[in-house]
């Protein structure tokens, strides 16, 4: 049994979504802020597929995940029908707060050259009560287990600048 460190592939999840109707501005281009409503689908599929949901933080311990900071730099515009893909990766966790780096790609199908960059997000969460909106230490398991999911800088997914 290997007990080697996850390589940074490992530690990016992707989400695919296709570009719909509804999504994009009249003249065809995705609307700027479906790119956030995407990053957000991402984020909570991404706590899903490592077994801790945000639900599950808020029934066991009252606390929830909220944005406090994002940065959205928009290379070039999805279209309609295209297939793209949002990827997130982890790149601190402290106390009560997390920063991720989202990057939004075409996906490997459809017009576009697969992979290209189409948008870059850096989002600051932090751990709040639910009754009192204040920042709260990240409860665990999250804590333990997002600082595991860590990827260093000088890998994976570039930040927004």
């Amino acid at each position: 049994m290997s007990t080697s460190a996850p390589s940074a592939k490992d530690l990016v999840h992707r989400f695919n979504l296709r570009v719909y109707f509804e999504d994009t501005d009249a003249g065809g281009m995705a609307y700027h802020a479906r790119y956030l409503h995407w990053a957000e689908r991402a984020r909570t599929e991404s706590l899903r597929a490592i077994g801790l949901p945000h639900n599950l933080m808020i029934e066991r311990h009252r606390a929830l995940l909220v944005v406090r900071r994002v940065e959205v730099e928009y290379l070039r515009p999805a279209r309609l029908d295209d297939g793209v893909v949002v990827e997130t990766a982890i790149r601190r966790v402290t106390g009560a707060q997390i920063l991720l780096d989202q990057t939004v790609r075409m996906a490997e199908e459809g017009p576009g050259t697969p992979g290209d960059r189409l948008a870059a997000l850096r989002v600051g969460l932090v751990s709040v009560g639910q009754d009192s909106l204040r920042p709260v230490p990240l409860p665990e398991p999250w804590r333990s287990v997002l600082k595991g999911l860590v990827l260093p800088e000088a890998a994976g997914a570039a930040p927004a600048r």
